[in-house]
């Protein structure tokens, strides 16, 4: 039960010990909160207490002698200066740090003034009512607590704000002396060396508000100054991000340069607040504003999104330039992508054999899926080598490459030509599947054929055949989600692509391996020329196909040890398997229904692993590319279009 204000004005105690001192502050503020959904009902009960007060004399005091002793206790200057900062100049090492924050409880019992303020302001509701409270109200509050400074001619509370911008300056200082950021910097930001002259424009401007008698002209000249330099350190910091759009994102250094953003505002907002004219509405303005950064500060989701947005949008250009070459607009590239993928398909067949042979070793689930995934693997190596397609690769790659279009919409045909993208996927993903599917399933049926003529026996056993009967059935519960979590899979294999491909890049490995004294000796400086140029084209590709083929081997058993029953069903191994058990059964398997269940059940695993592998890539495109609601309300209403008044346009080329 919440105690009431009476009982909390009994309990105030300027001279109890730090804890409970402090839990006393966090209890009234709790009573202030109330259930947070009213900010008025919140402005009353801190003018019920300011009432309580002003009747009291005694009780005012003791208030004012409670947060003398605060002040004495914890220094304020470090929440107004660092409070939503991190000190970790790592995306990865915050993000362990948030976790922590959100398990490991906190403490009343410190002097850490971060801490203390986390504990009394811990919802996002507290931003809305601060905000909401009036000036009468604020001005009578700064009246109660307001303590005199022992530094002449300041208050206390200007003093702190000094202070705070002191600190925060030499913490932008520092980050802009980094070697990562200097590096990567434009030259202009670097020749006009703001983050050298940051320090004497600030100590000019504390020089000038301490002056007595204080010059106002003076110190608004210095604010001036001051803001100019902050607005210089902050285009200088900017500057990095078009050497990142080229040469490949970094999470961590983006995590920096959103900090010393953050910071630049930081000091704009303390010095607003330092100078203006209404000093109450502007420090609870401010508080506000450290509350809000104080939610975001531990909420690891706001850590991802704020930070990892230009990795995905990185990630997203870089799928785009490989889906590219997936996409097909006239009838020669359809018919090219055909016989892509009936290569593909063949090579299938193969990878088929080669499952079936590993499940019959009678390894345990964790070898067989280690043994499987490095199949499969090599496998898709062997196809992207080959130049050959598979069919359920596509969509991941090619939804970044039609989301690029969508960077401006206010062009007259975007939504069209992002319809018309759309259609030549469609049919693309078309020709890939009748590709895979129409030459695997041939290529499966001979192979046992040559197996029944040379050892007597076909590929795979009657039992294993019912196995993949029921496995594969249509009406089987788990068939379908499978498919989608397939779907899941190749979308997260070209996540990894792009991330592979961006760090390829950052780091600058082509480079590397063309110039680099040790390889070039080695190899020779023209086949290292080439290895550089091979791999800067093909890296994405293997880092895809190795980590889908693991996925697929892994993942299932894996995802089994902890109790969890996912498996993948990719349709063109799925029509591999499905022929193997049809070829053990002969001509007899014309007549079983759990075949033609089986058959019916291909197409729906092929539209899941596409469908589920598009959606969750162009969702992440779209999110890269900051689409709204209403832009993308206008592309389904555009495809629907398209769908209804020319449905060929998604099967077949013009």
């Amino acid at each position: 039960m919440k105690p009431d204000l009476s009982a909390l004005l009994n309990e105030l105690d300027s001279q109890a010990d730090l804890p409970h001192r402090h839990l006393w502050l966090i209890a009234m503020v709790e009573w202030l909160r109330g259930d947070g959904s009213n900010p008025q009902a919140t402005a009353s009960r801190l003018r019920l207490l300011l009432d309580a007060a002003q009747v009291r004399p005694e009780l005012g005091d003791e208030l004012k002698q409670w947060w003398r002793v605060l002040a004495e206790t914890v220094d304020s200057t470090m929440v107004l200066a660092d409070y939503g900062f991190s000190p970790r100049m790592a995306f990865f090492s915050e993000a362990v740090y948030r976790l922590g924050r959100k398990i490991l409880p906190g403490t009343p019992e410190t002097t850490d003034a971060a801490e203390l303020f986390s504990l009394v302001f811990p919802y996002a509701s507290d931003v809305a009512w601060i905000s909401a409270l009036d000036a009468q109200t604020l001005t009578r509050l700064g009246d109660l607590i307001g303590t005199p400074s022992p530094r002449f001619p300041v208050t206390l509370w200007q003093d702190e704000l000094l202070q705070a911008i002191t600190y925060c300056a030499s913490q932008i200082r520092a980050t802009g002396f980094a070697s990562e950021l200097r590096l990567r910097m434009s030259a202009p930001a670097r020749e006009a060396q703001p983050f050298i002259d940051l320090a004497a424009d600030v100590e000019a401007f504390r020089q000038a508000f301490l002056s007595s008698p204080r010059d106002s002209d003076l110190v608004n000249r210095a604010a001036q100054t001051l803001r100019e330099r902050l607005e210089l350190c902050r285009s200088a910091a900017a500057s990095v991000y078009p050497h990142l759009d080229e040469h490949g994102i970094s999470v961590n250094l983006v995590f920096v340069l959103r900090q010393l953003r953050e910071r630049v505002l930081r000091v704009r907002d303390l010095m607003d607040c330092l100078l203006s004219d209404n000093v109450p509405q502007s420090a609870a303005r401010l508080t506000a504003k450290l509350v809000q950064a104080g939610v975001e500060r531990r909420s690891l989701l706001a850590l991802v999104n704020a930070n990892a947005s230009l990795l995905a949008a990185k990630m997203a250009e870089r799928s785009a330039e490989t889906g590219e070459h997936y996409i097909t607009r006239d009838r020669a590239e359809y018919s090219s992508m055909l016989a892509k993928a009936a290569g593909g398909g063949a090579a299938t067949s193969l990878t088929t054999l080669f499952k079936f042979i590993i499940t019959g070793l009678g390894l345990t689930a964790f070898w067989s899926g280690v043994a499987s995934g490095l199949m499969y693997a090599m496998s898709f190596v062997l196809i992207q080598l080959l130049h050959w397609t598979l069919a359920t690769k596509q969509p991941a790659m090619t939804a970044p490459a039609m989301a690029a279009k969508l960077k401006d919409l206010n062009a007259g045909r975007a939504i069209e030509d992002f319809v018309d993208e759309v259609s030549h996927l469609v049919r693309s993903q078309v020709a890939a599947v009748v590709g895979n599917v129409g030459l695997v399933v041939p290529c499966v049926l001979l192979i046992s054929l040559v197996m029944q003529l040379s050892t007597g026996a076909p590929m795979i056993s009657l039992e294993e055949a019912d196995y993949v009967f029921k496995t594969l059935h249509l009406l089987h519960p788990s068939t379908l989600l499978f498919a989608a979590f397939t779907g899941v899979l190749l979308f997260s294999s070209s996540l990894i692509a792009g991330w592979a491909e961006n760090w390829f890049v950052l780091h600058r490995l082509d480079s590397a391996m063309r110039y680099n004294p040790r390889i070039t000796q080695l190899m020779g400086v023209a086949r290292a020329a080439r290895w550089a140029q091979f791999m800067r084209t093909q890296i994405s590709g293997f880092a895809s196909n190795i980590s889908l083929g693991l996925m697929l081997g892994l993942l299932p058993p894996v995802l089994a040890f902890v109790g969890v029953g996912l498996e993948a069903r990719h349709v063109t191994l799925s029509a591999g398997q499905l022929a193997a058990a049809a070829a053990a059964y002969g001509a007899q398997v014309w007549v079983l229904p759990a075949f033609w269940w089986c058959v019916a059940a291909i197409p729906l695993i092929g539209m899941l692993n596409l469908g589920v592998s598009f959606y969750l890539a162009l969702h992440l495109a779209q999110r890269a590319h900051n689409l709204s609601g209403v832009d993308r309300g206008r592309i389904r209403s555009g495809a629907w279009e398209r769908l209804r008044t020319k449905p060929r346009s998604f099967l077949l080329p013009d």
